[in-house]
């Protein structure tokens, strides 16, 4: 089997997987579980921890946060503390010395930058204490529309690279084009799907397109750092969970953040 049949045939499954688990709020939220378990024990591969307490940590901290309404309090404070280590996060990205630091950094990276995200991805769907699968699926709809157009023009008439040094195939005007599509498809998806406020969905498009692009580069800077070209291999043709999900991990928070704005607006 070629390698554009194997990664296409792997892709329809993790798709079809993804929106199936979504349509049901415990289903939703094995399947997330599943992906932390295997994020965590990719990013400490990519890092050089070990990875009993690492497990730990995911596994008490999504079964307290995910599967139990969190109090608006304690919600915020999850909130504030991922958005600071993505703050680290992009800092990180731009420092020019290829080393990972000490093992307190790894850790408050494998906190802020993939447990507490994930958390806060089974919350996003939970608007006024209703689970409403639509939400989630979209955001996964707008993410995809964003790799899958970035990477066509880019490859078509991309020649300005946009972060050559971590990863030489983006350009400028990948990025520019995939974020154009997603926010077209926020407006068709906001129309004929989930029957919302077209400002909410592109919005919505805007921090998927911005913030999922400077994940995806963070999580190459890890990868380049530790040499490897994937995070792992559950993926045929696609390598592993942190590669399928760096753009909605590190979007996260801000999609999260965004609803907590409107929430307290209205």
């Amino acid at each position: 089997m070629n390698e554009t049949l194997t990664r296409t045939l792997s892709g329809i499954v993790y798709i079809l997987i993804l929106v199936i688990a979504s349509l049901y709020f415990y289903s939703f939220l094995l399947l997330f579980g599943l992906f932390l378990l295997f994020a965590v024990a990719e990013f400490c591969n990519l890092v050089g921890v070990k990875k009993t307490l690492p497990f730990i940590f995911a596994g008490v901290g999504y079964f307290l946060f995910s599967f139990y309404e969190v109090s608006k309090n304690n919600k915020i404070l999850l909130l504030l503390a991922a958005l600071f280590v993505s703050v680290k996060a992009v800092r990180f990205l731009f420092d020019k010395r290829q080393r990972f630091l000490d093992t307190i950094t790894k850790y408050v990276y494998l906190i802020g930058y993939i447990i507490l995200p994930i958390i806060l991805i089974t919350k996003i769907p939970i608007q006024t204490g209703v689970f409403n699968p639509k939400i989630i699926i979209s955001i996964f709809i707008l993410i995809w529309a964003n790799d899958t157009f970035a990477f066509v023009v880019g490859k078509s008439i991309g020649k300005t690279k946009l972060f050559e040094r971590i990863s030489p195939k983006k350009t400028v005007e990948g990025f520019v084009g995939g974020l154009v599509f997603t926010m077209l498809f926020s407006v068709l998806i906001a129309k004929y799907f989930i029957h919302q406020s077209f400002f909410h969905w592109i919005i919505i498009a805007l921090i998927l397109s911005i913030f999922g692009t400077i994940g995806d580069l963070v999580e190459s800077k890890f990868k380049r750092i530790a040499a490897v070209k994937d995070s792992g291999k559950i993926m045929p043709g696609h390598g592993g969970v942190l590669d399928r999900l760096d753009s909605i991990i590190f979007a996260a928070p801000f999609v999260f953040l965004f609803y907590q704005i409107l929430y307290y607006v209205s």
